[in-house]
């Protein structure tokens, strides 16, 4: 298991974080298998989608927000109700295959870190799996 921790620097935003995984999935040694990519936080998820063009990541944290509003009636007393369900919406974790000792992403596929409570300091853990395990 590798471990390592991103700095969200707004309230909302998605970080790329593929070249970390890269580097963790390279420490591993892994060459064939998949990585699981997790979020241990109840506020912040984890998603492949389009790294090319970054209207993609506006659009969505947009269409996010326009799903579930931060002004909603909600009852949780912390008042970050709408970052625990955006996260629910966009799951904690993705497995991603592994090949030749490579992320088997599409072209235009990134990994990305959503936040959605920052800004705050996110540990991201990377497990490597072996084919047959």
């Amino acid at each position: 298991m590798r471990q390592f921790s991103v700095a969200t620097q707004r309230s909302e935003e998605f970080v790329d974080i593929t070249g970390q995984v890269a580097q963790a999935l390279a420490e591993s040694g892994l060459k064939e298998g998949a990585v699981l990519v997790y979020s241990p936080h109840t506020t912040a998820g984890v998603t492949i989608n389009e790294g090319a063009d970054p209207d993609v990541k506006r659009d969505m944290l947009e269409h996010l927000r326009s799903l579930v509003p931060n002004s909603a009636d909600f009852r949780h007393a912390e008042g970050n109700s709408d970052a625990h369900i955006k996260t629910s919406l966009m799951g904690p974790s993705q497995l991603i295959p592994v090949s030749g000792g490579s992320l088997l992403l599409g072209t235009w596929q990134k990994i990305y870190l959503c936040e959605f409570d920052g800004p705050r300091r996110r540990s991201v853990l990377v497990q490597a799996l072996a084919a047959g395990d």
